[in-house]
Order: C-alpha cells, then sequence, then structure tokens
C-alpha cells in the first residue's frame, strides 16, 4: 500500500483538478479523497505541487515487438504512457511466421514475426514482463499475407474465410479488434467485401476497428468515407489512425475532413488519433519523394550509417533524384514533413481526438514522437500555447482513449480502478526529443505505477508489472 498526498487531481474524465489523496492497494485505488486517514504504517508520498493522473495510454503504437524485446519500454515509460494499443496500420505480429516480412511489416522487428496466433503472441509478451500494459490489435495486412499467396488482388471466398477464421480465434484469444493499412501495398487490393467481412467478425466480438486510411492526400474525404461505412455497416466502433492532411496541396483541409467526421460520428460510434508533430513517418516510398516534401532518412538497410541525414542532401552527394535515392536506401524508413501546423492544432485540438504516439521503435533514428509525445501534448499545446487545458490535455491522453478502446479500470481515477498512475510536473513537464537528438526522455515526470507497482521513479526503471489485457479487463462493446 501507498499514500500519495497532497496531489492536485486530475482523473482523466475532463473534470476540474482538485488537491487530494489517493491509496494504492495491491493493483487498485483503494481510496481517493480529501486528507484521506489511513494507518500510520502505511507509506506515504508528499506529492505537493505535483499533478497526480491516470497514466496515458497511447492509442496508436506499433510496439508489438519491442515489448518482447525491450521490455523495459522506457520510450514510453519515461513519457508517462503505462498502456499501448498495438497492431495497428495492419500492422501485426500476430498471426505471421515468416523471416522475411514485406514493406510495412518490416516496421517491426524482423526475427518477431513468429507467433501463428493472438495467443502465442499475447504468451511470449506476458512472458517478458513488459513494465506497460498493452491492447493489441490484429493486422489486415498481417491476415493477408498469412492466407494469400498474392497480395496483388481483392481476397477470394475461401481467403475471406481463412482470413476471417483466424480473426476470430484471435479474438476469442483477446484481441481488440481489426486494424488496416490499405495505403500500403500488401493490403492495397483489398476491396470492401473483404474488409466488411474482417469487420463483422470484430463485431461480434465487440471489437473496435482502427484504419490507416487508404488515402492521406488528395482522396482522404472519400477515404474517411469508405472507413466509416464498412464500420457502419459491420456495426462497430471506427477509430482514424493519426488524422492528417497530408502534403501543402491539402493543407487546410482539415476543415473538411473534421467537417465530414462530425456529421459520420452522428450516425456512429467514431474517434481518431493524432501525434502532436508536423512530420510522419513511415517506410521510404519512392512516390513520397516529391522533391517538395522535405524527408529525413530514420533507417537503411543498404546505408545504416546515413540514418538522420536529409534525403535531398544524399541525392546531392549521389548526384541522382531523390526517387533514385530512395530505391538505393531500400530498405528503410524516414520522416516525412508534411503537415502544416494550423491543421495539426484543429485536428489536436478536436474533442473526438485522442493522442497516439505512432513510434517506431525499431528504427535506428527514430521520429521524437516516440519518445516525446505525451509530455509535448501539455507542455506546447497547453501550457505554452493555451489551446488545451491541462484537464483536456489528461483527458485525450487517458479517458477518452479507455472509453474509445473499452478500458473499463484505466483512463480515470476512481475507487476500484487500476491503479495505472502517473505523477508529474506540470510546470517542468516537456518533450526533450527532437529531430536531431530523438532518444531523449521526457523532464517532469516524477513517478510512474502500472497495475499499483512503481515503475518509475525520478527517471529510474524498478518493476515491471505490465501485462496484455484482455476481454476480461475490456468491457464488452466499445464507443
Amino acid at each position: 500500500m501507498e499514500l500519495l498526498q497532497r496531489a492536485l487531481i486530475v482523473d482523466g474524465s475532463g473534470a476540474p483538478g482538485w488537491v487530494g489523496d489517493l491509496l494504492i492497494a495491491g493493483e487498485r485505488i483503494a481510496a481517493l479523497g480529501t486528507a484521506l486517514h489511513v494507518d500510520l504504517a502505511i507509506p506515504r508520498r508528499d506529492c505537493t505541487g505535483l499533478v497526480l493522473a491516470p497514466g496515458f495510454i497511447d492509442a496508436h503504437s506499433h510496439d508489438d515487438a519491442a515489448l518482447i524485446a525491450a521490455p523495459g519500454m522506457l520510450p514510453k515509460l519515461t513519457q508517462g504512457v503505462t498502456t499501448v494499443v498495438t497492431g495497428n496500420c495492419g500492422i501485426s505480429l500476430a498471426p505471421l511466421v515468416t523471416a522475411d516480412p514485406p514493406p510495412p511489416m518490416n516496421l517491426l522487428a524482423r526475427e518477431q514475426f513468429r507467433h501463428a496466433s493472438f495467443a502465442d503472441w499475447r504468451a511470449a509478451v506476458d512472458a517478458a514482463r513488459p513494465a506497460v500494459n498493452a491492447v493489441g490489435l490484429v493486422g489486415h495486412t498481417a491476415l493477408r499475407l498469412r492466407c494469400m499467396s498474392d497480395t496483388n488482388r481483392p481476397a477470394t471466398a475461401a481467403e475471406r474465410e481463412a482470413m476471417c477464421a483466424l480473426l476470430d480465434e484471435a479474438m476469442s484469444q483477446g484481441a481488440a479488434g481489426l486494424s488496416s493499412g490499405t495505403f500500403y501495398a500488401p493490403a492495397a487490393a483489398a476491396d470492401a467485401t473483404e474488409l466488411l467481412a474482417l469487420a463483422r467478425v470484430a463485431a461480434r466480438h465487440g471489437g473496435v476497428y482502427a484504419v490507416h486510411l487508404r488515402n492521406e492526400m488528395a482522396d482522404v474525404l472519400a477515404a474517411i468515407t469508405e472507413a466509416a461505412d464498412s464500420a457502419h455497416e459491420a456495426g462497430l466502433p471506427l477509430v482514424i489512425s493519426h488524422h492528417k492532411c497530408a502534403g501543402r496541396a491539402q493543407w487546410g483541409r482539415s476543415l473538411q475532413t473534421l467537417a465530414l467526421i462530425e456529421r459520420l460520428s452522428e450516425r456512429q460510434a467514431l474517434g481518431l488519433d493524432v501525434y502532436p508533430y508536423l512530420a510522419g513517418s513511415t517506410v521510404l516510398r519512392e512516390d513520397l519523394a516529391d522533391g517538395i516534401t522535405p524527408i529525413r532518412l530514420t533507417w537503411s538497410e543498404a546505408h545504416p550509417e546515413l540514418a538522420g541525414r536529409w534525403l535531398a542532401d544524399i541525392a546531392l552527394d549521389w548526384a541522382c533524384s531523390e526517387p533514385e535515392a530512395v530505391a538505393r536506401l531500400q530498405p528503410g524508413g524516414a520522416c516525412y514533413f508534411q503537415m502544416h501546423a494550423d491543421d495539426v492544432d484543429r485536428i489536436l485540438t478536436h474533442p473526438l481526438a485522442m493522442i497516439g504516439s505512432d513510434g517506431l521503435p525499431h528504427d535506428h533514428f527514430p521520429h521524437p514522437r516516440l519518445w516525446g509525445a505525451f509530455p509535448r501534448v501539455w507542455a506546447h499545446y497547453g501550457r505554452e500555447r493555451g489551446l488545451l487545458t491541462l484537464e483536456q490535455a489528461v483527458h485525450k491522453m487517458t479517458g477518452l482513449t479507455a472509453q474509445r478502446f473499452g478500458l473499463r479500470d484505466r483512463g480515470v481515477l476512481r475507487v476500484g480502478a487500476a491503479a495505472d498512475l502517473v505523477l508529474f510536473d506540470a510546470e517542468r513537464l516537456a518533450d526533450r526529443a527532437d529531430y536531431g537528438t530523438p532518444a531523449l526522455p521526457a523532464a517532469g515526470i516524477a513517478a510512474v505505477w502500472v497495475n499499483g507497482q512503481l515503475a518509475l521513479q525520478a527517471g529510474e526503471p524498478r518493476a515491471r508489472a505490465g501485462r496484455v489485457l484482455g476481454r476480461r479487463e475490456r468491457t464488452c462493446r466499445l464507443g
């Protein structure tokens, strides 16, 4: 047991903060109030001047392999993150066994594609004893690669049936839903029939459907409508992943996309996640090397020594075009500076928007969102610019995300809830990672608890008490 005293309680619901105490007993919050009276033998922590909030929930991670290979999870834990949602963008480790994962599957660790079922992956994560909790989605692309010899076409009826059977099994084993990424080549040929069939399987289990849109550029409105129609017809909640208007020709169109999303939200359960940066990050693609968008290399198997350099400079050194440089660097990844600040501001502050880092833990020179996304939400958009109150910022990182993914005992501080907690200094909380030095831990995090155990204190890791959160720890119907 531990009594946290005189903290500013920001409970994750969006309600005003208040000064009070919280008692941890085992994995749960045992009491919450003002000047709690407890046994004098119970250890106490003076939290005067600090904020106590639910542990942050990363709505969009690619930590599927990191939970196993690097279970200390320092990039997330040092931000105050206590739960990560994995398997996004159609990319999940399970249920796929391969020694040669194609892009974008190679955004995860190549050697970890050895889990033939969601249960196998879940067992591997739990055996690794990660420092944070995980919620697992099943990737549509992983299902396609498992069941189809040729992914350059829509699935046949037999292939759809095989994918649906695997998803049904995974949902029974504790998966939280389905994700898709038709933006990427292995899934681009999937049609509405295929996606709807899988979404219906996830719906039967009370799951969620998270979508990396088919297009985030000129055809973004059609892509939003396509995803929403599939989710609506299947009867399950939709999460639009890392919502953005990508490319200079699309700057300002968040006015249109958000208006469409608001209209759609009147007929169906719908949300979106966003990261607080102007650059995205994914695999190297020649079609994105347009000579206009600044691109910074995050990794390259062919030229690992060039990670961190600008593609334009590499192309200049090689006396070639940027697309030609991309071809010579493959396989690899990069940061793409595609967004306008006004669009990011508008999307991030929207009431439907929750926070997802979209961090890529296996990049050699990662996007700084891997280490800094969550502190940046409050530091940059709240404290520095006044676009969010502290309570609003915390809600976007906790209670709203828990609601979307059905985490009934997390995301809000209340008696009986899981003791996933973060204690931080609201005046000092800040992201230190940037594009030049992307692997710096955040400032201002005093302590983090996961399932009631102290996981981080003053930047030093302590107990590893995370696990995969299964069906019993989620509601049956998400929203």
